[in-house]
């Protein structure tokens, strides 16, 4: 059997791979509409206007069933399906506590946004089979995306 390494991912030739065929999101650490000046709402909800179905992890808010209408999931790991890629909104000293649920998940991609970098936990994703973006924004990666298309 042969294993997969995953790679880091660094320049907009690799983001707009990943953009151009991304269909299910993941995000972890989401926030709920009363949260919708905060950018783990923001980014999302974007995303959700201009095509992405958008799966819900919220980290806290334990009484939220629905964000988005859509059910909430408590791990990457229980959402039916194929998850294209994971928008992680946590602290980079936080990640850890996710990386059982992500390796078990297997999404192509694991994305942390902007100011969110831990590479001892890329380099455990990326030895995983896992691709990884650190530190850069979705929403504007995917902006740029379209307006070069």
């Amino acid at each position: 059997m042969i294993f997969k390494c995953g790679k880091l991912l660094t320049d907009h030739r690799d983001f707009d791979r990943v953009i151009g065929a991304l269909r299910r999101i993941a995000v972890l650490g989401i926030k709920p509409e009363d949260r919708a000046d905060r950018p783990a709402h923001i980014v999302p909800s974007y995303l959700r206007r201009v095509g992405y179905e958008i799966l819900p992890v919220p980290v806290y808010y334990p009484d939220i069933q629905r964000i988005f209408d859509r059910p909430v999931y408590r791990s990457v790991a229980a959402i039916p399906g194929r998850v294209d890629l994971v928008n992680v909104f946590r602290k980079p000293e936080d990640l850890s506590a996710h990386l059982d649920d992500l390796v078990k998940a297997r999404p192509r991609v694991v994305w942390m946004q902007t100011g969110i970098r831990n590479d001892e936990f890329a380099e455990k994703l990326i030895a995983s089979g896992i691709d990884v973006v650190q530190d850069q924004c979705l929403m504007v990666e995917d902006r740029r995306w379209r307006s070069s298309r």
